[in-house]
């Protein structure tokens, strides 16, 4: 994996990304509590690709910034500035979960950057199950003294998932949560939390189908893991029927969120980026 390198935002926050690879560019978003790291499984399947990483702002190696800075405007503008930094006039959107909203969110506003989105395990609907599960961790510390100890109790706190290694969700933790002399620590700004709760916690959740339609005329892929609670079976069926020429699978034994090495996903992303490079 490349060296992490730095520019700047708008605002004077110190950004981190990763570049690595010749070719077509790919800005690969991460999850919202996660890291460019979330990209490493998919990385070797991307070798004739320019891969972008970057962690958000509050996240991994970037500068915390504050709750009210933890927003997808702002990220998206990060994103875009990262853009300008390399000399980039457009790149396909590799978005997971959060990055999927912030690839949307581009397409609303900087469509003309774009070359493709494609959307791990997240749409314009989100189900409020899905949500009140990451209420209740975004922000915390996890209960473990170790990492090996978090890492065997993942998978009974992941419910979803199967036939998933030992070593994977040992790379889990070693990914995204810190090891300290008082037990485990996330790697992130825990304000992030205040910011996840002021855009979701509401009697009604709001929909982003807007967003979506932003994404006309722009190759897309949308990957769903098969149990996910935060995007529905049904969701991701509207989206498929509001773009048909959409690349679309579901991939099996996974939750929220696929890890993007499984079979299924890698076909349907080397599809999609064929599509944009034909």
């Amino acid at each position: 994996m490349s060296d992490i390198q730095y520019f700047t935002a708008e605002d004077g926050a110190r950004i981190a990304y990763r570049d690595e690879g010749e070719g077509l560019p790919v800005l690969a978003l991460a999850g919202l509590t996660r890291t460019g790291r979330d990209f490493d499984y998919v990385a070797p399947f991307l070798k004739n690709y320019r891969l972008i990483r970057m962690d958000y702002r509050g996240r991994g190696e970037s500068q915390w910034t504050g709750a009210q800075t933890y927003t997808v405007p702002q990220e998206g503008g990060d994103a875009l500035r990262l853009l300008d930094h390399l000399g980039l006039e457009k790149a396909a959107i590799l978005g997971t979960s959060r990055g999927g909203l912030i690839g949307m969110f581009l397409a609303a506003v900087a469509k003309e950057r774009l070359l493709g989105v494609c959307l791990n395990d997240v749409g314009p609907v989100l189900e409020r199950g899905g949500l009140e599960r990451i209420f209740d961790y975004v922000g915390r510390d996890p209960i473990a003294k170790s990492l090996a100890e978090l890492a065997e109790k993942l998978p009974k706190v992941m419910p979803g998932f199967a036939n998933v290694p030992a070593s994977r969700w040992a790379e889990e933790v070693s990914h995204h949560y810190l090891q300290t002399d008082h037990g485990v620590k996330i790697n992130y700004d825990p304000e992030l939390r205040e910011a996840f709760l002021a855009a979701f916690q509401g009697d009604a959740l709001p929909e982003a189908w807007p967003l979506f339609e932003a994404c006309a005329d722009l190759p897309m892929c949308l990957l769903r893991g098969q149990n996910s609670d935060l995007l529905s079976h049904a969701a991701a069926l509207e989206m498929c029927a509001r773009r048909p020429d959409m690349v679309f699978t579901e991939v099996p034994d996974r939750a929220h969120v696929p890890f993007l090495d499984e079979p299924e996903a890698v076909a349907a992303i080397t599809r999609w980026l064929g599509i944009i490079a034909a």
